[in-house]
C-alpha cells in the first residue's frame, strides 16, 4: 500500500481514538435503585381448574397467581423507572407452568409487531420469561413472545446463546391499553430438579420496548459490574409435585425430493438425478425430570432454511454455518466449549442416531452417536484449510461431562470419536471455568487427538502418514466491570491436532492477545447511551516461531437515538503468507439504524490492505455491504442486502465480487408463510493479472420458494422448490438443476 494511503489510515485511526474517548461516565449511583436487604423468595401458587390459553386472563385461577411488576429499565437506562407499566403473573399445575404479561402502552398504535415465523421477531415489542430451573446460576431457559403470541426460545449457557426448539403453547392479543401475552409451558418440555417437595428456581421477566431507543425492562436492578447475570436473578419457591407425565414424544416425518439436473451442462437435456421418499422417526423420552433420551431411525436431518450466500472468494479458511437441525439442537448447550471441538454439521447424512442429555445434581452429561453415510473431512493448516469427502460410512460419537464447582464454576471432560475404514479421529480433553470474583473469571481447555487418514488422503493432500497426534490449549482471563474491562488470552494448536467432529480449520499456531475497554453509559435523553473504546494487541506465530500476524487494533462503539449502532475498527499490523510478510493496515465499520418499526437500514464496509492469497502478493481491498429491511403492514416484509468487494494489486484490478440476497416473506398467520429467497453471485476476474489460468467470469443464481405451515417446531408442513443457475465466459446464466421437496412432520406427545 502506498505511503499516502498509510498516512490517511493512521490519521483516521487517531481521530477515531479522540472521538471514542469516553466522556464523563454516569456514576453507579446515578439513576440506580437503592440497594436494600435481599428480597425474599416469591412463592408460585399451585392452581387448578380448566385453563384456556386465549390471552384473556379471565379464568379464576389467574386471581390466585403470583402478581409482580417490572419496575426497572435496565437498558439503556441504568435501573431507572421504566417508561411503561408491565404486570407479570405466574402459577402452575402439576403438569404445566403458566405465565402471563399485561403490557400497558399509552400509545398502543405505536406497538411494533407483525405476524412472523417462530424465532424471527428481534425488532418487535416482546415479553420474556427466563428460568434457571436447577438454581445453578449457569444456564437458563428463555421463552419470548411478541404481542401476537408468536414464540421464540433458546438456552443461555456459559458459552453463550444456543438455539433450542421447545414445544409449548402461547397466544397474545392487542388491546386498547397495550397487549396481553399468555404462555403455557409443559413440564415435559423442560428439565428441572428431581425433588418431591418445594423447589427453588431463579427467574427474570423482561419486556422489550423498542421506540427511539431499544429499551429493555426487567424485574430486578442489574449490576453492570457483575458479569454473572444469573447470579442476580431472583428466587421462586414452589413446583412441588411438578410432573412430566410420560414425557414421551414421537416425531414421525415423511420427506420427499425430486431432483433433476443437466447431465452435460450446459447441454439442454435434463436427466433425473434423484427421487426420494424417506419416512423416518425420532423418539424423545424424558425418563426423569432432568434426563432425556433420544433415538432416531432414518431421521429427518434436512435443513430447509437455505444458507445465506457468503463471500467465499479469496478466503483462507472454511466458512462456518450454524446448526438448525432439530435432532442436534436438543440439549446442545452441554456440548459447547471454548475450543469448537464439537460441530454437528460435520455429520452430513446420518442413517440413525442416539442421544442422551441431562443433569443430576452437580453433574451434567451429554452423549450422542450417529452413523453417517457421507463423510465430510476438513484438512486444516496454519494458513489455509482444505476439504474433501470420503466414500465411506463413519460412526461419530461425542461424550461430554461437566461438574458444577462452587457457586458458578465448572470442570468438564470431552471425548469424541469418528471411525471408518482405514480412518479414525479420536479426541479427549478437559476444561474449566473459574469465577474468581464477580468481576473476574478464567477459562481453560486442553485437548489431545490421535488420527489416521486413508492413503489416498495422505497422498492427495499432503497429510501425515500413519497414526499422528497433536494437542490444543486455550486460556482466557477476563475482568468485566461497568466502566472498565480487560482480558488476556493465549491459544496454541499443534500442527497434527485434528478435531474432525468439530470446526477448527486452523492448526499449527500459537496466539496471544490482550486488550482493555473503557465504557461510558448515559441514560436516555443524551446524544449517546453507550460509548466505548477498546485497544487491543494480537500476536500469532506458527510452531516454528515464524510470524503469522501481529495487529494493533482500536475498536470504537456508539449506541444512540433511533436505535443507532456504529462500530469503527482500525488495524495496523503485519501478516505473513507462504513465507512472505505483508502490511495489514485497514479500516472497517458497521452501522445500522432503525428510525421506525417498519424500516431498518445498515451499511458495513472496509478499506485497506488485503493479501491476494491465490497469487501470494500484496493487494488493497474495498468492501461495501448495504442493506435494507422493510415491513409493509402486519403480513409482508422484504429484506435486501448486497456485498461488493474489489481487490486491486499494483498492476490494477484483480477481481470484483458482487453478492446480492433478496428475501420476500408473506406471513398469512402466526402459523403459515410463503417465502422467496433469491441469491445472486457474480465474480468478475481480471485474468491477465492472475499467475494461473482462470475464467474471467463466474455467475451463480439460486432460487428457493417455500410454503411453511408450522403448529410447533415438529408438527410442520414444508413444500418448496429450488434451483441453481450457473454462468461462465462462454456460458450465459443457465439453469443447472431444479428440485421439488416436501416434508411432513408431526409431534405425538404421550
Amino acid at each position: 500500500m502506498k505511503s499516502k494511503t498509510k498516512r490517511t489510515i493512521l490519521f483516521i485511526f487517531l481521530m477515531a481514538v479522540v472521538f471514542c474517548l469516553p466522556g464523563p461516565a454516569v456514576t453507579a449511583a446515578a439513576g440506580q435503585a437503592e440497594q436494600s436487604a435481599p428480597e425474599p423468595s416469591h412463592r408460585v401458587p399451585e392452581v387448578g381448574g380448566k385453563i384456556s390459553v386465549d390471552g384473556k386472563l379471565d379464568e379464576p385461577f389467574w386471581q390466585k397467581a403470583l402478581l409482580l411488576t417490572l419496575d426497572y429499565e435496565v437498558t439503556p437506562g441504568e435501573n431507572i423507572k421504566p417508561p411503561v407499566r408491565t404486570e407479570f403473573l405466574l402459577a402452575y399445575t402439576r403438569t404445566h407452568l403458566y405465565a402471563a404479561f399485561r403490557a400497558y402502552d399509552p400509545q398502543p398504535e405505536a406497538i411494533r409487531t407483525a405476524y412472523a415465523d417462530r424465532d424471527n421477531f428481534p425488532d418487535h415489542d416482546f415479553v420474556g420469561l427466563i428460568l434457571d430451573t436447577f438454581n445453578e446460576k449457569r444456564r437458563t431457559y428463555n421463552f419470548y413472545c411478541n404481542p401476537f403470541g408468536i414464540q421464540a426460545d433458546g438456552i443461555q449457557g456459559s458459552q453463550g446463546w444456543v438455539e433450542w426448539d421447545g414445544i409449548w403453547d402461547s397466544t397474545g392479543r392487542l388491546t386498547d391499553r397495550g397487549y396481553i401475552v399468555e404462555m403455557s409451558i409443559p413440564f415435559s418440555t423442560i428439565r428441572f430438579q428431581r425433588k418431591k417437595g418445594d423447589q427453588v428456581w431463579r427467574f427474570d421477566a423482561i419486556r422489550k420496548y423498542p421506540r427511539k431507543f431499544n429499551t429493555m425492562i426487567g424485574y430486578f436492578p442489574r449490576d453492570r459490574s457483575n458479569f454473572c447475570y444469573t447470579c442476580q436473578m431472583k428466587e421462586l419457591i414452589g413446583f412441588a409435585g411438578a410432573y412430566k407425565g410420560k414425557s414421551l414424544e414421537l416425531d414421525p416425518t415423511l420427506s420427499g425430493l425430486v431432483t433433476q439436473e443437466r447431465e452435460n451442462f450446459p447441454a439442454p437435456e435434463w436427466g433425473e438425478k434423484d427421487t426420494e421418499l424417506d419416512p423416518g422417526i425420532t423418539a424423545r423420552w424424558g425418563f426423569t425430570p432432568n434426563m432425556t433420551l433420544s433415538a432416531a431411525v432414518n431421521p429427518d436431518f434436512s435443513q430447509v432454511e437455505a444458507d445465506a450466500a457468503q463471500l467465499d472468494i479469496n478466503t483462507q479458511f472454511a466458512l462456518y454455518y450454524p446448526e438448525k437441525r432439530p435432532f442436534f439442537m436438543e440439549g446442545s448447550s452441554i456440548f459447547e466449549t471454548g475450543l469448537p471441538a464439537v460441530y454437528t454439521r460435520t455429520l452430513a447424512d446420518p442413517e440413525w442416531g442416539v442421544k442422551l442429555t441431562g443433569k443430576e445434581g452437580a453433574h451434567s452429561v451429554g452423549f450422542y452417536s450417529a452413523m453417517d453415510s457421507m463423510t465430510n473431512l476438513m484438512l486444516p493448516g496454519s494458513q489455509w484449510s482444505q476439504a474433501t469427502t470420503l466414500s465411506m460410512k463413519t460412526l461419530g460419537s461425542v461424550l461430554r461431562y461437566r461438574l458444577d464447582v462452587g457457586k458458578i464454576s465448572t470442570l468438564g471432560l470431552l471425548l469424541t470419536d469418528r471411525e471408518g475404514d482405514d480412518y479414525f479421529n479420536r479426541l479427549a480433553g478437559f476444561d474449566a471455568f473459574f469465577r474468581l470474583s464477580k468481576k473476574k473469571h478464567v477459562t481453560f481447555q486442553f485437548l489431545t487427538s490421535q488420527s489416521r487418514y486413508p492413503d489416498q488422503v495422505v497422498t492427495d493432500y499432503g497429510q501425515p502418514d500413519g497414526k499422528f497426534t497433536g494437542t490444543a490449549l486455550d486460556f482466557i482471563f477476563r475482568h468485566e466491570s461497568r466502566n472498565l474491562a480487560y482480558y488476556l488470552t493465549y491459544r496454541q494448536v499443534a500442527p497434527d491436532f485434528r478435531a474432525d467432529l468439530g470446526f477448527m480449520p486452523q492448526v499449527g499456531y500459537r496466539k496471544a492477545a490482550a486488550g482493555f475497554a473503557l465504557a461510558s453509559w448515559r441514560n436516555p435523553g443524551f446524544w449517546y447511551t453507550y460509548l466505548g473504546v477498546e485497544p487491543s494487541f494480537e500476536y500469532e506465530t506458527d510452531y516454528d516461531g515464524n510470524l503469522l500476524f501481529k495487529n494493533y487494533k482500536l475498536t470504537c462503539q456508539y449506541l444512540g437515538p433511533a436505535q443507532a449502532t456504529v462500530i469503527l475498527l482500525g488495524n495496523i499490523g503485519k501478516q505473513s503468507f507462504l513465507g512472505n510478510i505483508f502490511d495489514n493496515n485497514y479500516l472497517s465499520f458497521m452501522a445500522n439504524v432503525q428510525p421506525s418499526g417498519k424500516l431498518k437500514l445498515w451499511l458495513n464496509g472496509a478499506y485497506g490492505d488485503q493479501i491476494d492469497f491465490s497469487n501470494v502478493r500484496a493487494g488493497s481491498k474495498f468492501l461495501l455491504n448495504p442493506g435494507i429491511y422493510y415491513k409493509a403492514g402486519r403480513h409482508f416484509s422484504v429484506s435486501l442486502d448486497h456485498i461488493y468487494e474489489q481487490l486491486d494489486i499494483d498492476a490494477g484490478r484483480l477481481y470484483t465480487a458482487d453478492v446480492t440476497n433478496l428475501r420476500l416473506i408473506y406471513q398469512f398467520s402466526r402459523r403459515a408463510f410463503l417465502r422467496t429467497i433469491l441469491q445472486y453471485v457474480n465474480y468478475d476476474y481480471n485474468s491477465d493479472n492472475y499467475l494461473f489460468p482462470i475464467d474471467p467470469e463466474f455467475k451463480h443464481f439460486f432460487t428457493q420458494v417455500l410454503f411453511s405451515y408450522k403448529i410447533n417446531p415438529q408438527t410442520v408442513l414444508f413444500i418448496g422448490y429450488s434451483d441453481d443457475y450457473y454462468g461462465y465466459l462462454q456460458v450465459p446464466l443457465t439453469q443447472s438443476n431444479r428440485a421439488l421437496f416436501i416434508k411432513i412432520g408431526y409431534a405425538l406427545l404421550l
